[in-house]
């Protein structure tokens, strides 16, 4: 009687194991991508990380931009280096703010209260340069 115990603790083991491999295999239905949007007012192109975009004034799209106080203004890297958002020049750096290195998809907003125009650039690009207008 003892061994018929055991033997059906065995076997109700092992059906339990077959139960739980077959519902992990079970193929589930394939969920729909997620399309992820970002908004930017402000984006740092492709290969803006090489020279030559300042040539066509196009290392920070756009590079110059007007607001209005209280807004926000959204900048998104597209391109494969890190950027940052600095304000200032290269040449004459400011400590009014500053995106920190900036990952590619990865975003840095500010919000400008006060009326004025607000120099920006890139640390690690010096050539990368950007204005915003608030009036």
């Amino acid at each position: 009687m003892e061994k018929k115990i055991i033997s059906i603790g065995i076997i109700s083991a092992i059906v339990a194991v077959l139960v739980i491999v077959a519902a992990l295999s079970v193929e589930s239905e394939p969920q729909p991508e997620i399309e992820v949007v970002v908004e930017a007012d402000v984006i740092m192109p492709t290969k803006s990380s090489r020279p030559g975009c300042e040539e066509t004034d196009s290392c920070y799209i756009p590079s110059v931009i007007t607001a209005k106080p209280g807004q926000k203004i959204t900048w998104l890297n597209t391109d494969a280096a890190f950027h940052s958002v600095t304000s200032g020049t290269f040449d004459e750096p400011l400590d009014t703010f500053d995106s920190g290195y900036m990952d590619p998809e990865e975003t840095f907003s500010l919000t400008f209260d006060e009326e004025g125009t607000y120099d920006y650039y890139c640390t690690l690009h010096f050539w990368m340069e950007g204005k915003v207008i608030v009036e």
